[in-house]
């Protein structure tokens, strides 16, 4: 499925089965980022010529009171992380200038997610290309240079977005706090 350079065709980048989406409160003092709630939906691919490709689209800076209540929601990047990130994983790390990412619909934890991606940074062939996936809620993460317990990185958290019925999950090797549903 290659094109007359070579790349990847656009016909050859669909979206799969599976896949999910997230947030992340978080802030880096250090470097002068201040805390901020961004979104991310990692989108499995089928397989090209039987190898693994996935699209990641990452900081999504959707202002959202309740994640319960995401449909609508839309995000425009004329750039590479201005402010959000699109790359496509295919025998490496591709990344795409521009992410045009829509949820069109949601039910329960699940969203459907509409994303439109273009301009090869990395050549990986198409300039354009568009997704349409169901994607299922993996939870939220805080990572805060300021927090040091789950009572209070659910506090912020609960600042900007609802958090009634997510519960923490604990896991021992993470550096942020996660909660998801309960």
């Amino acid at each position: 499925m290659a094109d007359d350079k070579g790349g990847l065709e656009a016909r050859a980048l669909i979206a799969a089965g599976g896949g999910g989406w997230s947030g992340l409160l978080f802030d880096n003092p250090v470097v002068g980022v201040p805390a901020a709630l961004t979104w991310r939906c990692s989108i499995p691919l089928e397989p090209v010529a039987g190898e693994p490709a996935a699209l990641d689209l990452d900081w999504l800076p959707w202002v959202v009171a309740d994640w319960r209540a995401m449909t609508g929601l839309e995000v425009s990047s004329g750039s590479f992380a201005e402010p959000a990130e699109a790359s496509v994983y295919f025998r490496g790390h591709h990344r795409f200038d521009r992410v045009v990412v829509r949820v069109a619909e949601q039910r329960g934890d699940l969203v459907r997610v509409v994303a439109s991606v273009s301009g090869d940074i990395d050549g990986l062939g198409p300039d354009e290309f568009t997704v349409d996936a169901w994607l299922a809620f993996e939870g939220v993460w805080v990572q805060l240079s300021d927090v040091s317990s789950a009572g209070e990185a659910l506090g912020r958290l609960g600042g900007l977005t609802a958090t009634a019925g997510l519960v923490e999950v604990l896991d021992p090797r993470s550096i942020a706090f996660r909660f998801r549903p309960g």
